[in-house]
């Protein structure tokens, strides 16, 4: 019988024809690959006939042992413009994201329309309109104009996220927490907000990713991130000879620091997803049952599911001939 309900194990020919398309699908790609990386470090004439080193050439890559190269794009460029407007903008998403979850399900419609239809707006607006907007509108400077921007948008998206999370937590936790004398705020912000926020924290993360990566649109703006840091340096260094170095390496700084983000928001989904939820069930049921207190003294745990157990919220446990 096959393990899946979906579709039947493949057989040992299906495995194998699986096995020769992979081999022959990952050749392809490495042959193309290694091609393209070959033509690159080929040398080229211009339409006046002079011709140029290829892009690997040592001559187009001298400039990496200079100090200066890298303090510009490391330190003026990723430090104090990327990062730097990224760690501001990521701060206020999360607290605009907190702010649209909470007005989206509010239960007034004097505040739920109007923040529904603001969170849908920013939602569709553009990044870079939204920067030339604040910084043309607003007469502030560039800075603000990419934090702003960059905080609003991503912060729909996440207040988005956060709502979803919030409406999938069972209705049961929300009563519970209504019969002990919970306010409908004490119950988002005690009770519903945590949870959705540690079920989202892949999500929020991945987004936060994004948030990163769109701050190359501040070259717009005139706003000294790293991609306009590279131009620069491009026009410093010379645009002719070592235009494709610099852009080069501004990838691969791009590539370590997303990487690493990524590989960060993976590790969160792994801690704080089903699975870790899971192994800690799996955990529990293998060290027994949790003590129980004797009977008449208050007991320890003060979750809300325990409100279902018959010791209740007390530890104390309710004899069949008791009234």
């Amino acid at each position: 019988m096959s393990a899946s309900v979906l579709y039947d194990a493949p057989g040992p020919r299906t495995r194998a024809r699986s096995r020769l398309i992979s081999i022959i699908s990952t050749s392809v790609v490495v042959v193309l690959l290694g091609w393209f990386i070959f033509a690159l470090g080929q040398p080229r004439e211009t339409a006046g006939g002079a011709t140029l080193d290829g892009l690997w050439a040592p001559s187009r890559w001298d400039i990496a042992l200079e100090p200066e190269l890298w303090q510009g794009l490391l330190w003026r460029g990723l430090v104090m413009g990327t990062l730097r407007a990224a760690g501001l903008a990521a701060v206020l998403a999360i607290i605009i994201g907190v702010l649209f979850a909470l007005g989206r399900m509010s239960n007034n419609p004097i505040i739920r329309i109007p923040t529904t239809v603001l969170l849908e707006f920013f939602r569709g607006m553009p990044v870079l309109l939204m920067m030339l907007f604040i910084l043309l509108g607003l007469k502030v400077g560039d800075y603000w104009a990419v934090v702003w921007a960059l905080a609003v948008y991503n912060g729909a998206i996440i207040g988005e996220a956060l709502r979803s999370g919030i409406a999938a937590l069972p209705r049961g936790q929300a009563e519970a927490a209504s019969s002990l004398g919970f306010t409908g705020m004490q119950t988002r912000f005690i009770i519903e907000l945590p949870q959705a926020f540690r079920q989202m924290l892949p999500i929020i993360v991945a987004q936060l990713v994004v948030l990163l990566k769109d701050t190359s649109l501040a070259y717009i703006v005139a706003y000294p991130e790293l991609l306009r840091v590279s131009y620069q340096l491009k026009d410093f260094y010379g645009s002719g000879r070592y235009s494709f170095t610099l852009f080069f390496l501004t990838l691969l700084i791009y590539l370590v620091v997303n990487l690493s983000l990524s590989a960060f928001a993976r590790w969160l989904a792994r801690r704080t997803g089903s699975q870790a939820v899971g192994v800690t069930r799996k955990g529990n049921k293998r060290k027994g049952p949790a003590p129980t207190p004797p009977p008449g003294e208050t007991g320890t745990d003060t979750s809300l599911l325990s409100i279902g157990r018959p010791e209740g919220m007390t530890g104390r446990r309710r004899d069949d001939n008791t009234p």
